[in-house]
């Protein structure tokens, strides 16, 4: 049997009381925190609460031939990862090796930031449509750094059918993680480049970091006043609302300090 677990979405105390029984449980436990990551522990305290030695998968380990599944052909394994188990296409894909080998899968639910943003915003969940993840920018073969438009896109088409946008800012093992500033001087850059109008420094955002913590942040505010504060530590997410209900209007007000004027403008 292989169980896949979302641990939740800020540190050890976010597993359910089912997962801590099928981890507690298991022959093995396995888990990769490059996808997404519980910026509030540490594996170390993960492994005092579980009772269980942790054995860390990188993405070749998951991505390219992950042999560590055989084992759930005879034993009880599970792969731990932050949030919910099966958001990441990544965790699919490995349900799907796992069947094809005869392996029994199961899953246990965690929470995730995808259904967390609506609650902590007040953002219908209903509103949203693709969402995406702003990359750090990269090398091209020719020495160029080069910036994805592939967040601006989805923004472009989200707003075309009245839809807010959900984006997860990168984590990379070199560069760490994205914070709110960094994507939104990202989103800006792609503006000026292609001077399609999408996004401007008046363009109304929403930033959430370490949601589900006691000190989790959140603000919404013009993208230029956005760019300026400081959301402290990872993880972060930045939204960009379409048209807003006026309920969705008054909660971001209330719950995320937004300007008063977007009553106004509904």
């Amino acid at each position: 049997m292989l169980t896949f677990i979302g641990l939740g979405l800020y540190d050890e105390l976010d597993v359910s009381l089912r997962g801590l029984e099928a981890i507690r449980s298991a022959d093995k436990v396995y888990a990769e925190f490059y996808t997404s990551r519980l910026t509030g522990t540490k594996i170390e305290q993960l492994e005092e609460l579980y009772a269980k030695k942790i054995h860390l998968l990188d993405r070749e380990d998951v991505e390219g031939s992950p042999e560590w599944i055989k084992d759930a052909i005879n034993h009880e394994i599970v792969f731990l990862t932050g949030g919910d188990a099966m958001v990441s296409t990544t965790h699919i894909d490995l349900r799907l090796r796992a069947e094809k080998l005869g392996v029994r899968t199961e899953i246990i639910h965690g929470a995730s930031i995808i259904s967390a943003i609506c609650g902590i915003t007040g953002l219908q969940n209903y509103r949203f449509g693709r969402s995406t993840t702003i990359p750090h920018p990269y090398t091209t073969r020719s020495g160029k750094t080069s910036v994805s438009h592939t967040p601006y896109d989805t923004i472009k088409q989200n707003q075309e059918s009245d839809l807010h946008t959900l984006m997860f800012l990168d984590i990379d093992r070199e560069k760490g993680c994205m914070s709110i500033k960094q994507g939104i001087k990202l989103l800006m850059q792609v503006e000026n480049e292609r001077n399609e109008e999408v996004i401007s420094d008046y363009t109304l955002g929403v930033g959430v970091a370490r949601a589900g913590s006691a000190r989790e942040m959140v603000r919404a505010d013009y993208l230029r006043e956005l760019e300026r504060l400081d959301f402290g530590r990872p993880l972060h997410t930045l939204s960009i609302p379409a048209s807003l209900h006026p309920i969705e209007a008054e909660a971001l007000v209330a719950f995320t300090d937004a300007p008063k004027e977007i009553l106004h403008n509904i």
